[in-house]
């Protein structure tokens, strides 16, 4: 006569309920934090690679703007300094971005103000990430 495997019986543990569930949250929270951090970072990069760009064509077109008549009656290199401010500024409002313009001797210096709104980042209260550019350039003799 054969008898059935003897088999020890099941123990339920009890009080583990749920466990898991606390575990799972924080994983999942934490890997949306990371996946907001480089995400909404990227796009911060993306904004201040724009920003400087725009800065530095901003700056350029002022920096254009030279005083003919003393460069004629002199040779030396002076900016037209409203003209150059209104170039600046009117680069930078081509572009759909604020900033400041200075005009100082030969040079002008642009100094760009903008935020880049955030995706994930907004679960956690960031709604923009603020981002600057400052560029500078140099009047140089035509030709």
């Amino acid at each position: 006569m054969t008898t059935a495997p003897h088999h020890p019986p099941r123990v339920r543990l009890r009080g583990d309920h749920g466990t898991i569930t606390g575990y799972t949250v924080v994983t999942t929270i934490a890997v949306l934090l990371f996946a907001g951090l480089v995400l909404d970072g990227g796009l911060a990069v993306a904004t201040k690679v724009h920003a400087v760009s725009v800065a530095q064509s901003a700056a350029r077109a002022g920096a254009r703007e030279l005083d003919l008549a003393h460069l004629r009656t002199t040779g030396q290199i002076r900016l037209h300094p409203a003209q150059a401010h209104h170039a600046a500024r009117a680069w930078l409002g081509r572009a759909g971005l604020a900033g400041t313009v200075t005009v100082a001797g030969d040079q002008v210096t642009v100094t760009v103000t903008t935020a880049r709104n955030t995706q994930l980042l907004q679960l956690v209260g960031i709604s923009a990430i603020p981002v600057g550019a400052t560029a500078t350039a140099t009047a140089t003799p035509p030709g």
